[in-house]
């Protein structure tokens, strides 16, 4: 199944899994600490309170600097912009018809960070990544696309269950994109 039909198939856990991941793979963008996310993580386990992720989204913000610079001219990285509006679109409510949108401009908007970070890769578009047409594409958006479609299958399988294995998931995508600024940042 390609992502899209993954991420249009999804139940609302599994949709702000799948924005939360995304978003946790970037977090190095904003200079985030691995723990940054946690408290929205630990939200969406079984009798984890719906109620409080807006107030979670807005100590996540805050801890990330998001409301201080969201505008384009203020923000000379294009990737780090697109991370930070990942995180202002984030729904105050986790519901299943806002969590699908955001998850899908999630999906839209990390492919595209790795894009971005990895100029080896074809400028086919985002889109026809999640698709399903990977010709040329880099092996950093490649793995980026791989981890999307297997924290949606990983909660479409097993529910709540899935999530720490989720969690791994974008865990281990998040080391690769700090490593990857890390080396951008001596390159430059």
């Amino acid at each position: 199944m390609s992502l899209v039909e993954l991420i249009a198939q999804a139940d609302e856990r599994g949709l702000a899994a799948s924005g939360l991941a995304c978003l946790d793979r970037c977090v190095p963008l904003l200079g985030g600490d691995d723990e940054v996310l946690r408290p929205l993580w630990a939200n969406l386990v079984d009798g984890g309170d719906a109620g409080a992720w807006g107030a979670l989204l807005d100590q996540a913000r805050d801890r990330l600097g998001v409301a201080d610079v969201m505008a384009a001219e203020d923000v000379e990285d294009e990737a780090a912009l697109l991370v930070r509006r990942m995180l202002a679109a984030a729904p105050a409510v986790r519901s299943a018809p806002e969590a699908r949108v955001w998850a899908d401009a999630c999906s839209v908007a990390a492919l595209q960070v790795h894009r971005l970070l990895d100029l080896a890769d074809d400028p086919d578009s985002v889109e026809a990544r999640r698709t399903g047409r990977t010709e040329g594409m880099s092996p950093l958006v490649a793995a980026e696309l791989r981890r999307q479609i297997t924290v949606l299958e990983l909660l479409a399988e097993h529910g709540t269950g899935g999530l720490r294995r989720a969690l791994d998931v974008s865990t281990e995508g998040r080391r690769v994109l700090r490593a990857v600024v890390s080396r951008r940042a001596r390159n430059a």
